[in-house]
């Protein structure tokens, strides 16, 4: 008897045991959890807050840097410079429009008129070109008016006109390469202000430091890099506008001689 209620009390001792190692790791399993739910939820708090700091750094930040470096830069030079850049860009927008409006569909151009003229309609072709926007048109049309007198005085009117449409093309551009060298100018002059003024100061204090000197030497070198920026971004419409000036000459010229090509074509049906 004695013997089998020690072995319940031995099975019994056993289970709690077993019981209580099962509770503790199962205590231990919830800890370790909801430690790790804490720390994963900190980590995305903090990434969550990293990345909100980030946007409000960053909002306004170019242009805040821009604004305190002009200021650093002296206004009174800094705006001259502005000043020579805004004008280089009006003259660069007021081109680039105006090209933009020159350039014709040459080759639909050139077919309307060669209906026209050998349809024997010089009347019609005349009214093509007046309807039809762009130097070529233009050209086109001064040649269509003297077409009773000759093709060579066709061709000496396309000459002579076409150098005057060549001549409206490249307007306004000795003022866009003016404030190019402008530019620069007044940003070094800026430079060599800010260097006199370095220089008194200097001898004011009668020491040189780099707290003197740095005041002087900041107007000189922001001035200066604000210069060429500003001419770096006119001389890159100066090329463009260019471009467009070239295209659109080769364009004039090819289609002078095809429209003299369709006068001989017409000449030769009579």
């Amino acid at each position: 008897m004695k013997k089998l209620l020690a072995l319940f009390a031995l099975m019994g001792i056993l289970a709690i045991g077993t019981t209580s190692s099962v509770v503790a790791q199962d205590i231990d399993t919830a800890v370790d959890t909801a430690m790790a739910q804490t720390d994963s939820t900190a980590v995305e708090e903090a990434v969550t807050e990293e990345a909100e700091e980030v946007p409000a750094e960053a909002e306004g930040g170019i242009y805040k840097a821009l604004k305190i470096k002009y200021i650093e830069g002296s206004a009174f030079f800094m705006s001259f410079v502005s000043l020579a850049l805004v004008l280089g860009l009006a003259f660069c927008i007021e081109r680039i429009i105006y090209l933009n409006l020159s350039e014709t569909n040459s080759e639909k151009l050139l077919k309307a008129i060669e209906e026209k003229l050998l349809a024997k309609d010089v009347e019609g072709a005349k009214e093509v070109c007046r309807n039809t926007r762009g130097p070529i048109a233009s050209i086109f049309y001064q040649g269509l008016m003297r077409y009773d007198e000759g093709i060579d005085v066709v061709e000496k009117s396309v000459v002579s006109y076409g150098g005057v449409q060549a001549g409206l093309l490249e307007k306004n551009l000795p003022w866009i390469s003016l404030f190019i060298a402008l530019s620069p100018s007044l940003g070094f002059l800026g430079t060599v202000i800010g260097m006199i003024q370095a220089f008194d100061n200097i001898q004011r204090v009668g020491d040189i430091s780099p707290t003197v000197v740095a005041g002087g030497m900041k107007v000189a070198l922001i001035t200066t890099v604000y210069g060429l920026i500003s001419a770096m971004i006119l001389q890159l419409f100066y090329n463009y506008i260019l471009t467009k000036i070239d295209a659109i000459t080769n364009d004039m010229e090819d289609a002078s001689i095809s429209l003299l090509d369709i006068l001989v074509k017409a000449e030769l049906k009579k």
